[in-house]
C-alpha cells in the first residue's frame, strides 16, 4: 500500500494539528485531568489514521482487457438505468453509477484505453452523492474517452462532503485501462454513460473496486 501525493499536504496539516493538539493537552492538564488527555488522544489518532487511509492505494492486480470496462473507483453500484445524456451525447446512455463512501479508496482510474475526446469542469451544487440530480446539479467534471466506435463518458460528481474533484486528464491525451484518472476528496460518486445495449456485469447495490471489477462489456 502506499499513499497518494495528493494526501501529502492533508496528512502534513493532520499530522501538525495531531501533535500541537495532544502536546498542548498533556503539558497543561495530565497532572488534573489526564482522562480528557486519554480520551482526546484516542479521537485525534482515530481522526489522524482516517486521514492516512482515505489517501491510501493498495497493491492489486489490475484488469486489463480490450473489451471490457472495468470499474473506475471503488464503491456500491447504485444507479443502473437508461437516461438522456444532455451533456455531451445528446441521446440515450446507459447510466451505472458508483457511489463512494469516506472508507472507499478515492483514486479515479481510466475504466479502458482510449483518446480523451472531451474534458469538461462543471461548477454546482453539493447535493448528497445518492440524490438522481446531482448527476447534472452538483460539481463535475465530465471526460469522454474513444477507442475505436465506441465512446465512454466518465462523470466524477462532488456530494455534500466531498468539495473537491480532481481531474487529469486533457482533450487529446492518450491513456492506458486502470491509469490514474483523478481523485475526489472524501467521499462522492463516480457515473458511467456507455453505449445503449451495453452488456453489464454487475448488479444494484453491488460492492465493487477500481481498476478490478467488471463493469461492462463493449
Amino acid at each position: 500500500m502506499t499513499i497518494h501525493r495528493e494526501g501529502y499536504k492533508s496528512i502534513a496539516i493532520a499530522t501538525i494539528i495531531f501533535g500541537v493538539l495532544n502536546i498542548a493537552l498533556f503539558w497543561f492538564f495530565s497532572a488534573s485531568l489526564l482522562w480528557i488527555c486519554i480520551a482526546a488522544l484516542l479521537v485525534s489518532l482515530f481522526f489522524w489514521l482516517f486521514v492516512i487511509s482515505f489517501f491510501r492505494i493498495p497493491s492489486r492486480k489490475l484488469t486489463i482487457n480490450e473489451g471490457l470496462v472495468v470499474s473506475p473507483c471503488d464503491g456500491k453500484v447504485v444507479v443502473i438505468e437508461d437516461v438522456v445524456d444532455e451533456e455531451y451525447f445528446k441521446d440515450k446512455r446507459l447510466q451505472i453509477s458508483i457511489f463512494m463512501s469516506p472508507a472507499n479508496v478515492h483514486v479515479n482510474l481510466n475504466p479502458l484505453s482510449g483518446e480523451v475526446v472531451y474534458s469538461q469542469y462543471h461548477k454546482g451544487k453539493y447535493l448528497v452523492a445518492w440524490n438522481p440530480k446531482s448527476s447534472t446539479e452538483n460539481e463535475r467534471h465530465s471526460v469522454v474517452i474513444k477507442k475505436n466506435n465506441v465512446e465512454v463518458l466518465v462523470k466524477q460528481i462532488a456530494g455534500a462532503v466531498a468539495k473537491r474533484i480532481i481531474n487529469y486528464l486533457h482533450v487529446g491525451d492518450k491513456v492506458e485501462q486502470g491509469a490514474e484518472l483523478g481523485f475526489i476528496k472524501f467521499g462522492s460518486r463516480v457515473d458511467l454513460l456507455l453505449p445503449p445495449g451495453t452488456k453489464v456485469n454487475v448488479g444494484m447495490n453491488e460492492m465493487v473496486q477500481g481498476g478490478v471489477s467488471v463493469i461492462a462489456t463493449i
